[in-house]
């Protein structure tokens, strides 16, 4: 999976080797929890589930303490090991990668407080494709992670066709929330989920970006 600048120095190449092997699972550890917060969102403002946004805060300490973690090892392995060419595209996409996938899960813990809000009105009858368009979000960091695993570029950069799909979303819900006859019986509900897709667009761009890195890495340029 990954080739090593380290020529000529085998012991030095596997230790490097191994560390990077140990920070990728990290990221894929910590991109599990964060899919798993977005599930939880959904769980909130979708089934409307009371204890789904504590869940998501309390999720959210471990994902900022290894993003953290991750950031820092990262930082060492550079600063330690020098790394040139693809070992340090490696690492410089590996940061990166940790900082969409920490806003990604401070997206999902905003929607949690949202359901909050929400859970004292009315359910409102847009919620399901809402909720459609999270699912949609959710999948696509899915694959994001899959790519991450297999350093896969073909699959990061299929990720951007998914994007395409939640804009319509966006657009589409959008359109519905502004100029919905309910709007102005329930203009608190209405600005709210608002911001709910608006958070969900953001998710779905950074997941984009995740696999755009993924190409970076291959090929040390960002896709189109």
């Amino acid at each position: 999976m990954f080739h090593s600048t380290f020529e000529g120095l085998p012991s030095t190449r596997t230790r490097f080797m191994k560390q990077v092997k140990d920070v990728q699972q990290d990221i894929l550890r910590m991109g599990a929890l964060v899919e798993n917060s977005c599930w939880l969102a959904r769980q909130a403002l979708v089934e409307r589930d009371l204890s789904a946004p504590d869940q998501i805060d309390q999720q959210d300490q471990v994902i900022d303490a290894l993003y953290r973690k991750i950031e820092q090892d990262c930082l060492s392995l550079v600063a330690l090991q020098s790394p040139v060419s693809r070992d340090l595209r490696i690492l410089s996409a590996f940061m990166q990668i940790v900082r969409d996938l920490e806003r990604i899960g401070d997206y999902a813990e905003n929607l949690g407080e949202i359901a909050i809000r929400l859970f004292a009105l009315a359910p409102h009858p847009i919620i399901e494709p809402v909720g459609l368009m999270l699912e949609r979000s959710r999948s696509m960091l899915a694959m994001s992670l899959a790519a991450i695993a297999n350093i896969d570029a073909e699959l990061g950069r299929a990720i951007k066709d998914k994007d395409d799909a939640v804009d319509a979303d966006f657009d589409a819900l959008y359109d519905r929330l502004v100029h919905d006859s309910q709007a102005q019986f329930n203009l608190e509900a209405t600005v709210l989920l608002v911001l709910v897709i608006r958070h969900i667009e953001r998710m779905a761009d950074h997941a984009t970006n995740v696999g755009q890195r993924i190409c970076f890495i291959q090929s040390g340029r960002m896709p189109n």
